[in-house]
């Protein structure tokens, strides 16, 4: 309701706000009605209204849901009975309820309310403002009954202008949009939920941020503190539960030091680029802080540009001096250091190779890029390592789906001791930025490398592999679009500078082969692996877009999923639409989760339990507001991805495919 007017009497300035609108409310009921901040229950008794605190004394159930009996308002919650008019309470009971003043004005009823005092600074203030400072620029959650403190906080925060907060569907959405935000900048995104169910939501999406060291902060409600450990209503062992997948954590309490723990939060997500985790009693949240300043990062973060070892630099560099067929292998974690990479490889005119994670760090139109290595790769890259004589590795973690050599001489540069040589020993194992690293090499290299130019075979091989992908494009698939040609059209029209976060499934596998990236980048759950994280991903590359001054500011997101990932998280379209995200989702549509179905063919099982109804995506994507178009002929695939991209706004593009993405 909106304020109508201010007076002034004795006690100070009231504020009237009207409540109801003349004949509304019937004689006998009672109406649950929100002025300004405050929620009155309204009622009508004969012939007379009142206005009731909508908060029952007794365990404060909502006394504007409940009902007249018998002449008296009774609390829906524990059958508590009160004066409708008067708020007092029969017999010897003294729990009265507050009322406020009404009038009865031609245009409606009015409820009068003291003006209201200045906010009370609250411990959520401080961590909220703690966190803003440490960098913090979006928070993704649900706001819920054992939040409500630290979410006012942050709408403070966000009508500051300090932060942007998106509510979304279902908190596992807001944790992959987090951790999505933290693969593409670097810098930690916040996902926040209640107690509870709403925070092993989270879980998944934090799992992905830890395991491929996306910084990211959850901040999770909780019951109060006085029943903690008694089994309470959505109760959950929170510090246990999320004890693995933090790197810290801590429960907020009234003695705690605030602003440190925000910090500490902070500092460690930035530093160790993983999960942090505050959990919030509900009563903490709003417990007073009157006088205590937020904490910031000066003097507390140091820079991070750490030199190698020199032993382990002079090592490295006769390894490459004497190297005729070297090959550079990049990961994901080099992703902000391509520029000296590829000067380095320059030097010696040798491919550069990406795992899946790191595909899109070199345009594979570039004449040294050797494509992505592994399972979802191409031929051109394991040709060029197996023909290697030494691999030189910058900030991959050589998971087996990656598929590096463990027989080759290997260098292996990370900024992650623990990260050298995880599955097997190295020659040269290098630990330090990569940046300063790739500098150092580079300043130490003689001119007289025994390295042979590789240039113009990449170029025949390149010929070779584009030729068959030609070939596989002409091949009709058992229904509409093949994949060879859905990524051919989307290598053409997808922005060269767009964000590209893809899922889990037949879809990925064929975009590591046949999309060719210029410079995108490419966001996926690389150790994690888990479907579903392309939508809620999309959102959180699309936040990073709009910040003042971003890096990113102005590039389209394009996502990439099958049926049966985007089907995980279809709702949260609904929270694009919302925000009005400039998202374009292309969706690739076989009706079963064919991965799945391949591996149980491979695997000598029967096909089973894999096969999905789904709704119609593209009219599923109009009847939310968005753009929807649906393709089932490879003639009007360009058309529609035109259309969907060119659209300002939501939009989904079905393509309708088979399962076999070869």
């Amino acid at each position: 309701m909106s304020r109508d007017s201010t007076s002034t009497g004795a006690a100070g300035n009231t504020n009237w706000y009207k409540a109801l609108d003349p004949d509304e409310l019937p004689e006998g009921r009672v109406k649950a009605v929100s002025c300004g901040d405050t929620t009155v229950a309204m009622t009508h008794q004969n012939g007379e209204y009142a206005a009731l605190d909508n908060r029952c004394p007794h365990q404060g159930g909502p006394l504007g849901e409940g009902s007249i009996e018998t002449g008296l308002l009774r609390c829906p919650w524990h059958g508590w009975d009160f004066d409708p008019l008067t708020g007092e309470t029969p017999g010897s009971h003294d729990d009265c309820v507050e009322t406020f003043p009404v009038e009865v004005r031609d245009d409606g009823i009015y409820v009068g309310f003291p003006e209201e005092e200045p906010h009370e600074r609250t411990v959520s203030d401080v961590i909220a403002e703690t966190l803003v400072n440490w960098g913090v620029r979006q928070v993704w959650g649900i706001v819920g009954h054992s939040n409500l403190g630290l979410a006012d906080a942050l709408r403070r925060e966000a009508a500051g202008r300090n932060l942007a907060y998106y509510g979304v569907r279902h908190e596992g959405a807001a944790a992959f949009a987090a951790s999505a935000y933290g693969k593409l900048t670097g810098r930690p995104a916040a996902c926040f939920s209640i107690a509870g169910p709403g925070a092993t939501n989270m879980l998944t999406g934090l799992w992905d941020a830890n395991v491929d060291r996306s910084p990211t902060i959850a901040l999770t409600g909780q019951v109060e503190s006085q029943v903690l450990g008694t089994g309470n209503f959505q109760e959950v062992d929170l510090e246990a539960a999320y004890g693995d997948v933090a790197e810290f954590e801590a429960t907020v309490l009234p003695d705690s030091d605030h602003a440190e723990l925000a910090t500490r939060a902070a500092k460690t997500a930035i530093l160790e680029r993983g999960v942090s985790h505050l959990v919030f009693p509900d009563e903490i949240q709003t417990q007073s802080a009157e006088g205590v300043d937020p904490g910031d990062p000066e003097g507390r973060i140091t820079d991070r540009d750490i030199t190698p070892p020199e032993s382990a630099l002079e090592d490295a560099t006769d390894l490459l001096e004497s190297a005729e067929r070297p090959v550079i292998v990049v990961g994901h974690g080099a992703r902000f250091e391509m520029d000296g990479i590829v000067d380095l490889a320059e030097r010696f005119d040798c491919p550069v190779l990406t795992t899946f994670k790191a595909k899109g760090q070199i345009p594979d139109s570039h004449p040294l890029a050797g494509g992505v290595l592994g399972r979802s790769g191409t031929p051109i890259a394991s040709h060029f390592m197996n023909e290697a004589d030494l691999l030189a590795v910058f900030g991959a973690s050589f998971s087996n789906h990656t598929g590096i050599a463990e027989y080759k001489p290997t260098i292996h540069v990370d900024y992650d001791a623990m990260t050298l040589g995880k599955f097997h020993g190295v020659d040269v194992p290098v630990w330090g930025e990569i940046g300063v690293t790739v500098d150092e090499l580079d300043a130490r290299l003689g001119g007289d490398l025994a390295a042979e130019s590789q240039r113009e075979e990449l170029a025949d091989r390149w010929a070779i592999w584009r030729e068959e992908k030609a070939t596989r494009r002409e091949q009709a698939p058992e229904r509409g679009v093949n994949y060879a040609t859905a990524f051919e059209a989307m290598t053409r029209l997808v922005p060269d500078d767009a964000i590209i976060p893809v899922d889990v499934g037949n879809n990925t596998y064929a975009f590591g082969r046949y999309f060719e990236p210029e410079h995108q980048s490419v966001l996926m759950s690389g150790y994690l692996g888990s479907i579903g994280f392309a939508f809620p991903a999309a959102l959180g590359a699309w936040a990073a877009t709009q910040e003042p001054e971003s890096e990113f500011s102005g590039r389209k997101v394009v996502s990439v999923s099958s049926d049966g990932g985007f089907g995980q998280y279809m709702s949260e379209f609904t929270t694009a639409v919302k925000y009005d995200m400039d998202v374009t989702h292309v969706l690739l549509n076989d009706d079963e989760l064919g991965k799945i179905s391949k591996e149980q063919r491979t695997g000598g099982w029967d096909v089973w339990q894999t096969d999905l109804v789904n709704p119609e995506f593209a009219a599923f994507a109009e009847n939310c507001g968005g753009l929807g178009l649906f393709v089932d002929d490879p003639a009007d695939l360009d058309d529609a991805l035109e259309k969907a991209i060119a659209h300002d706004g939501p939009a989904l593009v079905e393509i309708l495919t088979d399962a076999d993405p070869v």
